[in-house]
């Protein structure tokens, strides 16, 4: 059962390791600096451990065999038992329903995390101190926007699958799968095996991208068995793979009832005489995912462009970011999964501890590593995708501020990058605060990477929590060698 804020474990007055998400990375980075000697405290937003990756059924639907749904469970079941055993003899100290909004430096040279703990409208302030703290916060989707993507019945790829896996309900009857990526024919498998009819998938990059690639790939024989294997369950589920296709259009009225698919050019642009409709009555559609670094940005922690255009962050050989006392593990570093987020936990987990890697696990980083940015480079998206959009398009739903606006403010105000774009139209301003639309307004405002924002809050705080601080954390705060 998730616990509640009142039975959470009572972390010492100042841990050695604070490990902020307990997906594969965060998870298995706490129970590995446990069992080198460490103090640690993991927290989290969610009630349990696993992240998004290892989503749980909710206990009262009475699921049997949850790791059904998963791929590489056993990892997974493994690092929790060790987890619940390192909880019992007082070596992590577990904080679910944790949300860490801010790091800030202490005054002996570790760290103060805030969070809000619990759930609203019950919510608590929480602070901990920490010698070292290591973000493993994780990734959400990317999406690129479409006309009718706002219609009810259009969810995230990855939404649709934690549907699947957290509530055991499909998205709808009939659904197409489309965007770029391998998590797509991960999803559609899933939706399919479940009882979904699912049509096509729409896949925009092409698998021929991957050629160039060739060596990443061989040195990877269990990845490719994996890919194998989605394959494998799209032709049994007789599911048909549009490549170098995008859904350019979802139509209906009340939600969504067809959509429609258009052929790309190599540039992403489609092509004039291509169109198809596919009826439907719900699309799941993502092109990839976005490392989250909220946290680690508002540290000034040095982030680079990943091979599919987004931003991740700058780490060394043994998972250190560029701000002392500050590590990172899994997706924040990268998209690359759930195997090589656990290698990275481990990792991290042994530098923090003050003891070297073993080379098996460099190894393996290293060579997942390779293949992530082989599938990186493939599904990057590419500029011509903005050709989908119409000048009505809402472009950043949160305050539905329009393609058309988005462009003139580019075009005829003198816009030249996204955070200007966003004074001038509040793009991005919204409740997910640029997280759903900054990929698409930095590509309408002249392409590239969104830069980094440095927030005081990575997420909604009340008030009545702010107030009683005794100095309210800023971003600005003097910090060991900032990045930039």
């Amino acid at each position: 059962m998730p616990t509640s804020p009142s039975e959470h474990t009572s972390p010492a007055p100042t841990t050695d390791l604070a490990v902020i998400g307990a997906g594969p990375a965060g998870l298995a980075a706490a129970v590995t600096a446990a069992g080198l000697g460490l103090r640690v405290t993991l927290l989290d937003a969610a009630d349990r451990p696993g992240g998004q990756y290892y989503r749980h059924p909710a206990p009262t639907l009475g699921a049997t065999r949850p790791q059904a749904l998963h791929h590489g469970w056993p990892a997974f079941a493994s690092r929790e038992a060790a987890l619940r055993a390192h909880r019992a003899a007082g070596r992590i100290a577990y904080l679910p329903a944790h949300h860490v909004w801010t790091v800030v430096p202490a005054g002996d040279g570790g760290w103060t995390l805030h969070a809000v703990a619990g759930h609203a409208p019950d919510e608590t302030p929480a602070t901990l101190r920490a010698r070292h703290v290591l973000l493993a916060t994780g990734a959400y989707e990317r999406q690129l926007p479409f006309p009718g993507w706002t219609l009810p019945g259009v969810v995230g790829a990855g939404g649709a699958q934690a549907m699947l896996k957290n509530n055991l309900v499909l998205p709808g009857r009939r659904v197409v799968v489309a965007g770029s990526g391998p998590l797509l024919l991960a999803v559609a498998g899933s939706l399919a095996a479940a009882g979904a009819t699912v049509p096509a998938v729409v896949e925009a990059a092409s698998y021929t991208a991957y050629a160039p690639q060739a060596p990443a790939l061989l040195r990877n024989p269990a990845k490719l068995a994996e890919g194998a294997t989605y394959g494998g369950a799209l032709l049994r589920h007789g599911i048909r793979l549009l490549t170098r296709h995008a859904v350019t259009e979802a139509h209906g009225t009340t939600r969504v009832e067809a959509v429609t698919v258009s052929r790309l050019d190599g540039d992403w642009r489609p092509l004039p005489g291509t169109a198809r409709r596919i009826p439907c009555d719900a699309l799941a559609v993502g092109h990839g995912l976005v490392p989250q670094l909220e946290l680690a940005t508002g540290l000034g922690c040095a982030t680079r462009e990943t091979a599919d255009g987004t931003a991740a962050l700058d780490v060394d050989a043994e998972q250190r970011t560029s701000v002392p006392g500050i590590w990172s593990a899994g997706e924040t570093g990268g998209i690359g999964g759930a195997e090589l987020a656990l290698t990275e936990g481990e990792i991290a987990a042994h530098a923090v501890a003050g003891r070297p890697a073993p080379t098996a696990l460099v190894r393996r980083r290293a060579r997942l590593r390779a293949f992530a940015g082989a599938m990186a480079a493939a599904h990057r998206p590419g500029p011509g995708w903005t050709g989908w959009l119409r000048e009505e398009t809402d472009v950043c739903r949160c305050e539905e501020v329009p393609a058309g606006r988005i462009r003139e403010a580019v075009e005829e105000l003198g816009a030249r990058d996204a955070r200007t774009v966003k004074l001038l139209t509040r793009a991005g301003m919204g409740w997910c605060q640029g997280r759903m639309c900054g990929p698409a307004v930095a590509a309408l405002a002249g392409g590239g990477v969104p830069g980094p924002d440095r927030r005081p809050l990575s997420c909604p705080v009340p008030l009545r929590h702010l107030a009683a601080l005794e100095q309210i954390p800023s971003p600005d705060a003097e910090l060991p060698a900032p990045g930039h």
